[in-house]
């Protein structure tokens, strides 16, 4: 078996974020980089890693992608519906290729949350433990970019809206979870083990507001409607209703404390403190401008 680490969805965000952190760890010849579009290839060819293309709607062709691999991650699919029959053929690929290991990135408590939410990610992790395959699940909290969303209608009404009642989240940075990716994929010692990865700190919307009022350098509140009143701020804002009720629905979890709990394990991989939300989301306006 080669020494091979390959990375799905290596030209999305996460992905190529994990490729940077692998090559700071080992050589570029180690790395694999498997992307579902070919127009996105540049973005990490010039990283001088080895490229493969793959659909992971076509079997035949992650079975190639994933050929001669020795430790997987699998970045999770983003499009509901679909990505359990993706992350299957992958799974499936990974077995015939005999990988001797598969990195997962997953949801928080995902084997024993019932929310819609997170059903997906808890049938791929049963699927992967079933398999007989040596796994590290990373159950990543939320990530710091999904509010950046917020930015710009704040500074216009001086208010963020949500359903979340008095929930929290211990969301982290892109780079904190790729750089604890990277560590996992690198080195031994997390066969067959399951990481709640969190933010050091949990905040609650309130003092999201208040975090975006510092980046901003303007008056945010934080406004909690019934999920009845927040569904119908999305529609009259031209939201379609699937997204609606996904955001409803995120926001139901994040008040029944599904993305409350912080934990030290992401701090311990990385062997540092976590990006704080508001350095998070000051870079993001930075790169907004």
């Amino acid at each position: 078996m080669s020494d091979l680490i390959a990375v799905t969805g290596a030209t999305g965000l996460l992905g190529r974020l994990v490729v940077d952190q692998l090559l700071a760890r080992t050589s570029a010849e180690r790395v694999v980089a498997i992307a579902r579009n070919p127009d996105k290839v540049p973005v990490v060819l010039e990283k001088s890693v080895q490229t493969r293309i793959a659909d992971h709607d076509d079997c035949a062709a992650v079975d190639a992608a994933v050929a001669g691999v020795d430790v997987l991650l699998l970045i999770s699919g983003n499009e509901f519906g679909k990505r359990m029959a993706q992350h299957e053929n992958a799974i499936l690929a990974a077995q015939q290729a005999g990988v001797s290991r598969i990195v997962y990135t997953s949801a928080p408590h995902a084997d024993t949350s019932e929310t819609a939410i997170v059903a997906e990610h808890k049938a791929t992790e049963r699927m992967i433990r079933e398999s007989g395959l040596t796994y590290t699940i990373l159950r990543n909290n939320s990530y710091h970019k999904n509010y950046v969303p917020f930015l710009e209608p704040a500074r216009t009404t001086g208010a963020i809206i949500g359903s979340v009642r008095d929930g929290q989240v211990a969301s982290a940075d892109h780079v904190d979870y790729a750089e604890a990716a990277a560590v996992v994929l690198s080195s031994a010692g997390h066969e067959n083990v399951a990481y709640e990865l969190t933010g050091d700190t949990s905040w609650t919307y309130p003092e999201l507001a208040a975090t975006v009022a510092d980046v901003l350098g303007t008056p945010v509140t934080y406004q909690d409607l019934s999920p009845a009143e927040h569904a119908e701020v999305l529609r009259a804002s031209g939201v379609d209703g699937p997204t609606i009720d996904f955001l409803v629905q995120l926001d139901a979890d994040v008040a029944a404390g599904v993305s409350a709990e912080a934990t030290d394990q992401l701090r311990h991989l990385i062997g540092r403190p976590t990006t704080p939300l508001l350095d998070g989301l000051r870079a993001a306006a930075a790169r907004l401008r």
